[in-house]
């Protein structure tokens, strides 16, 4: 593999978890105050939509077998509506920093899922990971609404941690779909379905935000989480996965709670508390023992 493509894929790897962190401090800023949970959901996958529709311009559209038209709008429903739904009414209702701590407990729930499936077999190490990692997400659950957690809510957070499950859902039920067709093909159809569902129901609510109450920082940020966060991040995972090991990619989902918490902080959105570093070791630790031991298992095939 030449290196250059390999540099090219950690710098797609890179920029899209510093994007996905943003997400959490820039939503804070708008959800709520601004901008209502159901209007950023449809006009995000509104603008996804149009976004996947860019690369028609140089390939051709991909037949989709009629086997997987239902598998296809099944997971539109999953990933397109109800992961985003509860992440911007979880977050509406909570802080970043807790947001930003709990959605990286994916890849446990992607364990445990797939365990229930019969995918998986859980070994020492998995499961001490699972614990842990379990552990630290309802203590920073629990939290919420304490001293010092004034601006964390357990509804919020519970709905940003279903979120992560919905996630893990989508990567197990729909694991062969994605390695059937081109992800621009699947992006499109994802997005594209997920946008005439919700549009229906979020049109008077994207009609109802006024920009021109939002001063400059705030309209930026507006149109960042409108714009970015949605189709780019997940054509940039995509990309990377063709020349990186899974296992290197999911290193890179650590980057997202440091970065989120560090702007949230420095944007006074939210203050850091000892047992929030707490919480987030167990998370971390959890996280990578899960991690660990899948690439020990690789190691232990060849």
């Amino acid at each position: 593999m030449a290196p250059s493509k390999t540099l090219a894929a950690h710098l797609a790897l890179l920029l899209c978890n510093i994007i996905w962190a943003c997400d959490y401090p820039f939503y804070s800023l708008v959800l709520g105050k601004y901008v209502s949970p159901l209007a950023l959901v449809s006009a995000s996958l509104l603008v996804a939509a149009l976004w996947s529709l860019v690369p028609l311009l140089w390939e051709k559209p991909e037949p989709i077998e009629r086997s997987d038209r239902l598998k296809i709008l099944g997971a539109a429903l999953l990933i397109g509506l109800a992961r985003k739904l509860c992440m911007m009414y979880g977050l509406a209702e909570t802080s970043p920093i807790d947001g930003s701590l709990i959605s990286t407990t994916t890849p446990l729930m992607v364990l445990l899922l797939s365990v229930v499936v019969g995918l998986e077999r859980l070994t020492q190490r998995k499961t001490l990971g699972l614990l842990l990692g379990l552990a630290g997400t309802v203590a920073v659950i629990l939290s919420s609404g304490n001293s010092g957690h004034e601006q964390a809510s357990a509804t919020g957070n519970l709905l940003i941690f279903t979120s992560a499950c919905v996630s893990a859902a989508y990567m197990v039920w729909f694991k062969q779909l994605v390695a059937k067709y081109r992800i621009t093909t699947l992006l499109r159809w994802i997005y594209c379905l997920s946008a005439l569902v919700m549009l229906p129901f979020g049109a008077h609510d994207i009609f109802a935000i006024d920009f021109r109450a939002m001063h400059t920082p705030i309209l930026l940020a507006t149109l960042f989480v409108l714009i970015v966060p949605t189709y780019l991040p997940n054509l940039l995972l995509n990309y990377s996965l063709r020349f990186v090991a899974p296992t290197i990619t999911s290193g890179y989902s650590y980057l997202q709670p440091v970065v989120a918490i560090g702007l949230s902080v420095l944007m006074g959105l939210d203050r850091l508390h000892a047992d929030t570093i707490l919480f987030a070791m167990v998370i971390f630790c959890g996280v990578w023992l899960v991690i660990g031991s899948y690439q020990q298992q690789k190691e232990a095939a060849q």
